[in-house]
């Protein structure tokens, strides 16, 4: 991801206290979001911390889905990976889902680790085809 870039994703903040609409943002190598006030940055999804004197982001829920290119066949095609983030007392827990061609493709539970659960995915998907999608931050 280059320095110039910026991706921003509109998703859901839920906890105890209820649901809020959220912006989690992707640039320089560092994801932001603001949930209800405060705002959190990290070097990937699971590691979001404060960025200032707010409280950590525990027993919550983060939502979104993002575009995902895949390419089959030499055919660069849409589709969305839906993101759910669990941040509990047991750490983060990461589960992803590719939409694509009619089919769902699902990680399965990683601690945390895009890069491991979008692998997971590919490891899915009919052989020829990969995600062609850049890969975000650093995740």
């Amino acid at each position: 991801m280059t320095a110039e870039s910026r991706d921003t994703w509109a998703g859901w903040y839920r906890d105890r206290q209820g649901a809020e609409a959220i912006t989690i943002a992707s640039d320089d190598g560092r994801v932001h979001t603001e949930v209800r006030g405060v705002e959190y940055q990290g070097d990937d999804f699971a590691t979001l911390r404060s960025a200032g004197a707010g409280a950590p982001l525990t027993s919550c829920v983060l939502e979104w889905d993002m575009p995902m290119p895949v390419t089959a066949a030499g055919d660069t095609q849409r589709a969305t990976l839906s993101c759910l983030l669990t941040l509990g007392d047991k750490g983060p827990e990461l589960a992803l889902t590719l939409h694509w061609a009619g089919a769902a493709y699902d990680s399965g539970i990683a601690g945390g680790g895009f890069r491991e659960a979008l692998g997971r995915i590919g490891r899915q998907l009919p052989g020829g085809t990969e995600l062609a999608g850049r890969t975000l931050v650093g995740a």
